[in-house]
C-alpha cells in the first residue's frame, strides 16, 4: 500500500471531471493505497473555486490525507528551489514546496507536469 501525494492540477481535473482522473482515483483506492494533499494543494485549489463548486470541493479536500508543511518540508522546498536556481533552472515555490512534501514524507506524487519537478529524489507516477 502506497500514498500517493495528488498536484493540485490532478485534484482540479478530477474536480471538473477531465481526463478520466476520477476513474484513476478510485481505482487507486480500490486498491487499498491512500491519496494525500499538503497546504499549497489546498491554496491553489481555491484560488480557483467558484463559490456553486465549494461544498464539492471541501469534500473531496478533506477526504484526503492532509500533510502541513512543517519546518523539514519548507527548510527541503528553499533548498531545492536554491539548488536548481544555481543550475539555472528555475521552479514555482509551490512546487519545490510539493516536492519537499513528496520526498520528506516518502510519498510518491501524481502529476503529469514532470517538467515541474526534476527532482531525482522525487517518486512520481505519471497518470496514464
Amino acid at each position: 500500500m502506497a500514498t500517493f501525494l495528488l498536484d493540485s492540477s490532478v485534484i482540479i481535473d478530477a474536480l471538473n471531471g477531465k481526463r478520466n482522473r476520477n476513474q484513476m482515483l478510485k481505482g487507486l483506492l480500490q486498491q487499498g493505497h491512500l491519496l494525500a494533499c499538503c497546504s499549497i494543494n489546498v491554496t491553489e485549489v481555491y484560488a480557483s473555486l467558484r463559490p456553486q463548486e465549494e461544498t464539492r470541493t471541501r469534500e473531496l479536500l478533506e477526504s484526503l490525507q492532509y500533510f502541513p508543511i512543517a519546518w523539514p518540508v519548507a527548510r527541503m522546498a528553499g533548498l531545492l528551489k536554491r539548488d536548481y536556481a544555481r543550475k539555472g533552472i528555475t521552479l514555482a515555490t509551490t512546487d519545490v514546496t510539493i516536492a519537499a512534501t513528496a520526498i520528506h514524507h516518502q510519498l510518491t506524487l501524481i502529476t503529469d507536469n514532470l517538467k515541474h519537478y526534476p527532482m531525482k529524489e522525487l517518486s512520481i507516477f505519471p497518470p496514464p
